[in-house]
C-alpha cells in the first residue's frame, strides 16, 4: 500500500524539483528561491499565470510547457496536486533519461 501522506508527498516533490534543478543548473537558483515555505506569495501568481498562459500555446513565446511548470508550482501550496504531480514528474524524468540514453553515441 503506498503512503500518501502530505509530508511525504512535500517531500518527494521537492526532491524531485531539486533534482531538477540539478540537471538544469539555469533553473537551480530560481527553483531553490521559489521553493522557500514563506515565498507562497510569488510561487502562487506565478503558477497562475503559467497556467493561463498555456491557454495562449499559438503564440510563439506561450506554449504547452507552461501548464505542467505551472501545476508543479502550484502543487507546493496544494497537497492535493501533490500526488498526481510528483508520479507525472518521476515518469517524465525516466522517460527523459531513457530517451536520451537512447539517442546518446556508445563509445
Amino acid at each position: 500500500m503506498i503512503d500518501n501522506s502530505p509530508i511525504k508527498n512535500r517531500l518527494r516533490l521537492t526532491r524531485q524539483l531539486s533534482a531538477i534543478s540539478q540537471q538544469v543548473p539555469v533553473l537551480g537558483s530560481v527553483l531553490r528561491g521559489l521553493l522557500k515555505r514563506n515565498r507562497w506569495m510569488i510561487r502562487l501568481p506565478i503558477a497562475l499565470v503559467l497556467i493561463a498562459g498555456s491557454a495562449l500555446a499559438i503564440l510563439p513565446v506561450f506554449g504547452l510547457w507552461m501548464l505542467p511548470v505551472g501545476l508543479s508550482l502550484l502543487a507546493v501550496d496544494l497537497p492535493l496536486l501533490r500526488p498526481v504531480i510528483v508520479r507525472s514528474v518521476i515518469v517524465g524524468r525516466r522517460w527523459l533519461s531513457l530517451t536520451l540514453r537512447r539517442w546518446r553515441p556508445k563509445r
